[in-house]
């Protein structure tokens, strides 16, 4: 975008995969259990759990929210030429494995807008 993209334009950057919430955060639950398996987890054995997916709760006041997440982007393809580098799988599982190299490990939660749970 910034070198064949027009000035002030707005581009869609997208991978044609799409999930709803609950898809990614149990795909997000499994890399962790795969990185850094959660029986070993002493933060998730202080709450009596063995698994991140065992974190999952939902907020009342969000039900039928985010049932997909799909972005169209068509514009940056056709315009510019750009296609994702890593599909859904791969583009998930190295974000995870970043945030565990650089925020501490699963040693803190992320809470998405559904209130579910990815880590403790």
């Amino acid at each position: 975008m910034l070198r064949k993209g027009r000035v002030g334009d707005k581009y869609n950057i997208g991978g044609r995969n799409e999930r709803n919430n609950l898809e990614v955060v149990d795909r997000i639950c499994a890399i962790l259990e795969q990185e850094r398996p959660g029986a070993g987890n002493p933060a998730l054995a202080a709450r009596g759990l063995r698994t991140y997916a065992e974190l999952k709760t939902f907020v009342r006041d969000r039900p039928g929210h985010d049932r997909r997440y799909a972005i169209d982007a068509t514009k940056i393809e056709t315009e510019l030429g750009w296609r994702p580098v890593h599909g859904f799988e791969a583009g998930i599982a190295l974000t995870v494995r970043w945030f565990l190299a650089n925020r501490g490990g699963a040693s803190r939660c992320f809470r998405g807008s559904t209130g579910a749970s990815a880590w403790a």
